[in-house]
């Protein structure tokens, strides 16, 4: 069978993460879990387990289910600033995952060692050309660069400025993927075609089918536009708080209110700041739970990407992943 373009310009992307396609699921915290990421790597993509706020014990079993519902190749995504950082890595070495996606910030001393060590290939983000020069260089096997279109923590930078900053540059002799506002198959050939390896999303699996996520927070997504997905605003510039992309609502503003608390702690030297700083992550992480688990949409957290407004119904990943597939062919074809 001729292999179709959008293959051939992903071959690298493909042979390094042993999928069928090198399309990446970004990792969203309580959804990108073993339903979703299984379906996606059974698809022929790449399912990425979100760590998140896990526990050893916790990312160990997702991990186990992850291998019981599909035999292909799968990642974690692991959160630099987890306080069990160490002991995170240590379950994905028992596991032998092939995969590590390292986010949030940069790695801490040791952290990427540690998981080359067990075999696996470390994934890292960069906001900033030299840092990306910099991770490469000290041990990182392939960069996502991220665009600030994307749902969940951003960078101030939009996918398209970093993706013409970065692929000249690196995408010759490195793994390169694009993510942050990517909908359709289209936007996938203009990145494979400027040099990226694979490209990942996030936004458009969330409501799939084989999500668990509650379907009135699926009924959010498939109401909103583009312009509903807002990013957060920073209270307080001491506090290193990552912009957080998501659909407007009144848990936005509880989130405004949270960081004003926690500053306010740290006034008081009540708290140093990485426990400020995890403080809100926690934060981040229940209201999260609140819309994905409990369906609360109102103050819970709506986390999603400026593509949102290309989310209008449930669909199977097989589904997605083939229609993005035959738009980026029509894409080449039409060139």
């Amino acid at each position: 069978m001729t292999k179709s373009k959008t293959h051939a310009l992903m071959q690298r992307g493909i042979e390094f993460l042993g999928s069928e396609h090198a399309i990446l699921c970004g990792a969203m915290s309580w959804v990108s879990e073993r339903n979703l990421v299984a379906a996606i790597s059974n698809a022929g993509g790449f399912g990425v387990i979100a760590c998140g706020a896990m526990t050893a014990e916790l990312l160990d079993a997702e991990i186990a289910a992850t291998k019981a519902l599909t035999s292909k190749p799968f990642g974690v995504n692991l959160i630099t600033m987890h306080p069990d950082l160490t002991d995170l890595i240590a379950v994905c070495a028992r596991h032998q995952v092939g995969h590590v996606v390292l986010a949030g910030g940069i790695p801490p001393k040791g952290s990427v060692e540690a998981i080359k060590q067990f075999g696996a290939k470390v994934l890292v983000f960069a906001p900033t050309l030299a840092l990306a020069k910099r991770l490469l260089r000290s041990g990182a096997d392939a960069l996502v660069i991220e665009g600030s279109e994307a749902g969940g923590h951003i960078g101030p930078v939009a996918t398209s400025v970093l993706a013409q900053e970065f692929l000249p540059e690196l995408a010759e002799d490195h793994v390169v993927f694009v993510a942050g506002g990517i909908g359709r198959g289209d936007m996938i050939a203009a990145y494979l075609e400027m040099g990226a390896s694979g490209v990942q999303l996030g936004t458009r699996f969330a409501c799939a089918t084989e999500s668990i996520a509650h379907p009135a927070f699926k009924q959010a997504f498939f109401r909103a536009n583009a312009r509903d997905a807002e990013a957060s605003v920073q209270v307080d510039p001491r506090l290193p708080v990552i912009p957080v992309r998501a659909l407007k609502n009144k848990g936005t503003e509880l989130f405004t209110q949270r960081q004003r608390e926690v500053a306010q702690l740290l006034d008081e030297g009540k708290v140093e700041m990485d426990e400020a700083q995890l403080e809100i992550e926690k934060f981040w992480a229940g209201a999260l739970r609140r819309a994905v688990i409990e369906g609360d949409v109102e103050n819970g957290s709506l986390m999603a990407g400026q593509s949102v407004g290309m989310v209008t119904s449930e669909q199977p990943v097989a589904e997605i992943i083939a229609e993005l597939l035959a738009q980026s062919e029509a894409a080449f074809a039409a060139r």
